[in-house]
């Protein structure tokens, strides 16, 4: 029989053989089983989630250029700022994710999800943002507990950084996301949705030179949104680097004054304050009070901020050195001096007999000091800021060749400084009133221009041209802001050049003539200015008042109860070193009542810390010049 010769270890053989079949064929039946399983029964269900790990592009935003003072020290930077996200397709039973992220971010879950909206389309392959700036615990927490938040994904963004906070903010100004009307203008192109750009001061007007260029990384993410891998990736490049013309110690200095300065249980002065270098017209230091801090734009600015801000009837978010222009009051009796002496309206020894007011017409204008200053030239008049001498010589000097000597000055004109929303300021003439009122210019308002009051309206900035040209020999400069422009590593790329934009209509002797009269108003005793006065410093100046409400307006009251804003503005224009100088300062302290009280220990401030910075100065003293005394209360 067939197989009857086969022997033991033959039949041996075949029972192994028959033993691996089975054993391969159930290893096949459950390959097969499971590619049944995974391929029919759970296809649909992997064939959702090999679609949602995909790869995405992650944009990588580029760093903004630093900005810095004049020796360097950083203004504005970028930091890092870790940013909540969340993928919306990997985002599985929103209401539970979010109600678990609001307890660690200690939010409301509606905040979340109105940041969420409803993404559709492509829409839900790219992260949107919850929370742009996480502090560090709050990161920890959701990082603790990213296991059980699918769709939930944290990263790190450059985020704008001004180390001083609100310190020169309205130089600086802020970032925001683009605006739609924006995206559609010429120099927008390029520009997309959703990307910060520089909206207001600095920040907008360099915007070209401090936005960099963004990078992208090509990653592969799973349903979680997590990284799997990172394909390949283009490094941002920051932006380039803005070297200011602004001295950071002076700036300290003077904003520091706005605030200590104040008695006890006044709030801090309003008001600005702006210092030029007399030869190249370098901004040394800006202010503006109320401020705002430009970091609470960084990120996107809260409903909650931006109404109080807007909200503010004191307008925080004006730059009051050059968006706002008001009565210069005795400050432009500088400019009128120059004009008299021009025109030989006056002489230095022309005397004029002060009673303490001075009748034209049917009307009587005061002067400052209701006693008067009996007989005084041009050198007293200016010392003592005698109201009465300017009356009667501007009268004669008419309002068309005032006007024209002081706009000459730079006054009444925009100065050219390279900032958004500089207004012009008003010089005014007898065609000027006629353009504007339809009505001829009469005599009585001469002598009310004369002293800085009537029409005539100037901003911070133009005063301090205007008195750094009386400074420097006649050169009406534009006010320098930027020194220059640096790529991120420090190449030169453009130098700003200082740039004369006019001369004064007054000869240089005569502007000599009116700088002793201002140096007389600090140094002298009997002069307004003796606030003004730094040890070791000669300063020349001039304070100012101006009114804001007719003096009946304000009778009725004794002075600490007149009500804030019917008290007078405060003005000083200062120039140092007296005898040449290198820096001008105008000081504007809004219904600080009295130029001499007020707006003269604000510059007294920031040319005392000029000083320090640039050694003493020791020029001969001018005769009758004692040590400081209290000066008098005058405009």
């Amino acid at each position: 029989m067939p197989g009857a010769n086969l022997g033991s270890g033959d039949l041996r053989i075949q029972g192994r053989l028959r033993l691996v079949g089975l054993v391969i064929a159930l290893v096949f039946t459950g390959f097969g089983l499971r590619l049944f399983q995974l391929q029919i029964l759970l296809g649909e269900e992997h064939r959702r989630k090999s679609e949602q790990n995909a790869i995405r592009t992650v944009g990588l935003r580029a760093p903004r250029g630093e900005i810095v003072d004049r020796e360097g020290r950083v203004l504005a930077t970028t930091r890092p700022a870790f940013e909540l996200q969340v993928l919306p397709v990997g985002l599985a039973r929103r209401e539970l994710v979010f109600d678990a992220l609001a307890q660690l971010v200690e939010t409301e879950p509606e905040v979340l999800a109105e940041r969420l909206g409803e993404p559709r389309g492509s829409a839900r392959y790219q992260p949107v943002s919850l929370v742009d700036d996480l502090d560090f615990d709050a990161l920890s927490r959701v990082e603790s507990h990213r296991y059980a938040l699918p769709g939930v994904v944290t990263d790190v963004q450059p985020r704008r950084h001004y180390l001083a906070g609100d310190l020169a903010a309205h130089l600086m100004g802020t970032i925001g996301e683009i605006r739609s009307g924006q995206l559609e203008q010429e120099a927008f192109q390029g520009y997309r949705s959703g990307e910060v750009i520089g909206q207001t001061g600095l920040e907008s007007l360099l915007e070209s030179h401090l936005r960099g260029r963004d990078g992208g990384r090509n990653i592969v993410v799973d349903v979680a949104g997590r990284t799997v891998e990172v394909l390949d990736e283009v490094p941002p490049e920051p932006g380039g680097r803005v070297v200011l013309a602004l001295d950071l110690d002076l700036q300290q200095a003077a904003e520091r004054a706005f605030v200590e300065l104040p008695q006890e249980g006044e709030e801090p002065w309003r008001g600005s304050a702006v210092a030029l270098d007399v030869e190249t017209g370098d901004v040394l230091a800006m202010v503006s009070r109320p401020a705002y801090d430009p970091n609470a734009f960084a990120g996107g600015i809260d409903s909650a901020t931006w109404k109080s801000l807007t909200g503010d009837p004191w307008e925080p978010l004006s730059n009051r050195a050059i968006q706002t222009h008001y009565p210069p009051g005795s400050t432009h009796k500088a400019m009128v001096a120059a004009a008299l002496l021009e025109e030989a309206i006056v002489t230095t020894e022309t005397r004029t007999f002060c009673p303490g007011h001075f009748r034209h017409g049917r009307r009587t204008y005061r002067c400052w000091k209701r006693g008067g200053h009996g007989w005084v030239d041009l050198h007293q008049a200016l010392k003592q800021s005698c109201d009465v001498y300017f009356y009667e010589h501007g009268l004669e000097l008419g309002i068309d060749r005032m006007a024209q000597i002081a706009r000459s000055f730079g006054l009444g004109r925009r100065t050219g400084i390279a900032l958004p929303g500089e207004v012009p300021g008003i010089v005014p003439s007898k065609s000027w009133k006629e353009r504007r009122f339809g009505e001829p210019w009469y005599p009585g308002e001469t002598v009310s221009a004369s002293i800085g009051q009537g029409y005539n309206l100037y901003t911070t900035l133009q005063l301090a041209v205007a008195y750094a040209a009386l400074g420097n020999g006649g050169k009406v400069l534009r006010p320098r802001v930027t020194l220059r422009l640096e790529s991120r590593t420090g190449e030169l790329l453009s130098q700003v050049q200082p740039e004369v934009t006019g001369r004064v209509a007054v000869a240089p002797e005569r502007l000599a003539t009116v700088m002793r009269g201002l140096t007389a108003v600090v140094e002298e005793r009997g002069g307004t200015g003796g606030r003004a006065r730094v040890p070791g410093l000669r300063v020349a100046g001039k304070t100012g008042t101006a009114q804001v409400v007719r003096l009946d307006k304000t009778e009725i009251y004794e002075e600490d109860e007149i009500p804030v804003r019917l008290r007078d503005h405060a003005w000083f224009g200062a120039l140092a070193p007296a005898e040449k100088p290198r820096i001008a300062v105008a000081v504007f302290v809004e219904h600080g009542r009295h130029g001499s009280t007020a707006a003269a220990p604000v510059a007294q401030r920031i040319l005392a810390r000029w000083h320090e910075k640039h050694g003493p100065q020791e020029p001969p003293q001018l005769a009758g010049a004692p040590g400081p005394v209290p000066p008098q209360e005058a405009p």
